[in-house]
């Protein structure tokens, strides 16, 4: 039984969308690929197995991305990546690489970023049927380009509608979902050093308009909302663990304990340590 499928798509004289090589393999334990950096957009989908994605982010830094089964990655192009199938549990998986003038919206409005290159879906059947185009397309590797063009684009149709965001917003609704991309941006990054710029990058937006629509949507600017989000998750550890006050800040994205408190106090109205006394639950 093989083990390692791969092919090369015959054309590049499609622009909006554009196939370049696909494939599937059962990796062996500990198998790695990389570090290496694409010309082009590479997609990847486990159906069994974990492993974990060694990624550069936006600023260059490399973070660590554990995946398992039923999830997936984005590797972007330029971006330098390593990933290795678990000792123990190593990953079966599928891959498509394209690109085109429409994938980087596409990639975008289902939530894939360098920041953000995990693949979680939030609808099995949707999730499924994604991974039968994947499936489809290595299977189907000498049909026409156009039969095969047809199918990435049906691809594109179920990883879209299978995350959370809507594919293609528009009017009040398309300021929901960039609100709704930054929310979740915040939600995964808090504990790091990010800025309005990174999160109005990340939904493709200067910073202006950004901060225009997310105080009419959300009554708050962004630095506001960011800070308060950051207050709520250092009350719940000074609350529930008994990491200290400098831990806590750093966790939450302070790496300067005296700017920390300094924050916390204008959100509270006291120090991390005189709240804790007062509502710390010992476990």
């Amino acid at each position: 039984m093989e083990d390692l499928v791969f092919s090369v798509f015959p054309s590049e004289n499609f622009i909006d969308l554009g196939l370049y090589q696909f494939g599937w393999e059962r990796c062996e334990p500990a198998h790695s690929f990389g570090p290496l950096a694409r010309n082009h957009y590479l997609f990847h989908y486990v159906f069994s197995g974990t492993g974990k994605l060694m990624a550069q982010d936006s600023k260059g830094i490399t973070q660590t991305y554990h995946i398992k089964s039923r999830q997936g990655f984005m590797i972007f192009p330029g971006q330098i990546t390593t990933y290795v199938a678990d000792n123990e549990l190593p990953w079966e998986y599928a891959w498509i690489e394209f690109d085109g003038l429409k994938v980087k919206g596409l990639i975008s409005a289902a939530g894939l970023s360098e920041d953000s290159p995990v693949y979680r879906a939030h609808s099995k059947e949707l999730r499924e049927e994604m991974a039968k185009e994947m499936l489809y397309i290595k299977d189907n590797k000498n049909t026409s380009s156009f039969h095969l063009i047809g199918h990435l684009y049906m691809f594109f149709d179920y990883l879209l509608r299978s995350v959370s965001g809507p594919p293609v917003p528009n009017g009040s609704k398309l300021r929901d979902f960039y609100v709704h991309e930054a929310v979740e941006y915040i939600d995964k990054n808090f504990q790091n050093d990010i800025s309005v710029e990174d999160i109005a990058s990340v939904c493709g937006l200067n910073r202006s308009y950004f901060g225009k629509i997310f105080k009419e949507t959300m009554g708050k600017s962004p630095q506001e909302f960011l800070m308060d989000y950051r207050m709520v998750k250092a009350a719940e550890l000074l609350k529930l663990t008994k990491l200290s006050v400098g831990d806590v800040g750093n966790a939450v994205g302070y790496n300067n304990p005296l700017h920390f408190s300094r924050a916390f106090k204008k959100s509270y109205g006291i120090s991390p340590r005189e709240w804790r006394n007062r509502n710390r639950i010992y476990i």
